[in-house]
């Protein structure tokens, strides 16, 4: 096979694999997708010098898909890790509205702490406090 239809060969099957790429559903899956195109584009490059294009593409996208998912999943992982920390961030707030004298809302947002519950000013509460016992510190 020439050089240049082999380049051209390369270049639709990289543009080919990256439109599929595209319907990954994870970090990993598309770690492992562009890497093993990008690792069978080099391998057959490596190959193709020593005759053994088919084989360097092969060695290659396996190395390439490999070192890809690796990689990409670590990036999931610190996603999932995010969204647990919000999670739980979500899971340890109350939110109790005031309503002011205007008629207007004012949410207080309490993060639960032990047995109790802290305010955005820092004053600790033994219980969830009512929006009345909230309204003289942060209501109109």
């Amino acid at each position: 096979m020439g050089k240049d239809l082999t380049m051209v060969l390369m270049v639709v099957a990289v543009s080919v694999g990256l439109v599929f790429t595209s319907g990954c559903e994870s970090s990993g899956q598309t770690g492992a997708a562009l890497g093993g195109l990008g690792g069978a584009g080099i391998g057959a490059i490596v190959g193709h010098q020593s005759g053994h294009t088919a084989e360097g593409a092969l060695i290659g996208g396996a190395v390439g898909a490999g070192g890809g998912y690796i990689l990409g999943n670590e990036q999931d992982k610190k996603k999932t890790q995010a969204e647990m920390n919000n999670l739980r961030q979500e899971m340890n707030t109350e939110t109790v509205n005031v309503t002011n004298s205007n008629g207007s809302v004012s949410p207080v947002v309490l993060r639960r702490q032990g047995v109790g519950y802290v305010g955005p000013r820092g004053e600790f509460y033994n219980h969830l406090p009512t929006p009345e016992e909230l309204k003289p510190i942060y209501g109109f």
